[in-house]
């Protein structure tokens, strides 16, 4: 059974930057993709990035588009999350989850870490 964690989350201020890492633990014999979403207090889970299963190909939301970047690290198992020029509004529980690369709604996708908390200051 795959089971993903998270980490790398913290209090950065407005501007500043973090670098989240999902490690993929267990054996994924598959064509999953990895995908980093983020959930803020009373809201729903929304998507914010994807890498295919190989690391050739990645997708974005709108809203980080230009400032964050998803890449992979195939020998130790582990997709991370570039975030820069952070804004107030990025302030979410960050989470990673498998699924079918090219989709971004969260029913898509499972293995769902802990999730790791970033908050940004004003």
């Amino acid at each position: 059974q795959v089971q993903l964690v998270e980490s790398g989350g913290g209090l950065v201020q407005a501007g500043g930057s973090l670098r989240l890492s999902c490690a993929v633990r267990g054996r994924a014999f598959d064509s999953l993709a990895t995908a980093w979403f983020r959930q803020a207090p009373g809201k729903e889970r929304e998507f914010v990035a994807a890498i295919s299963w190989n690391g050739g190909s990645t997708y974005y939301a709108d809203s980080v588009k230009g400032r964050f970047t998803v890449s992979s690290d195939y020998a130790k198992n582990t997709v991370y999350l570039q975030m820069n020029s952070l804004k107030p509004e990025d302030t979410a529980v960050y989470y990673c989850g498998r699924g079918s690369y090219g989709q971004k709604d969260k029913t898509n996708f499972g293995s769902w870490g802990q999730g790791t908390q970033v908050t940004v200051s004003s």
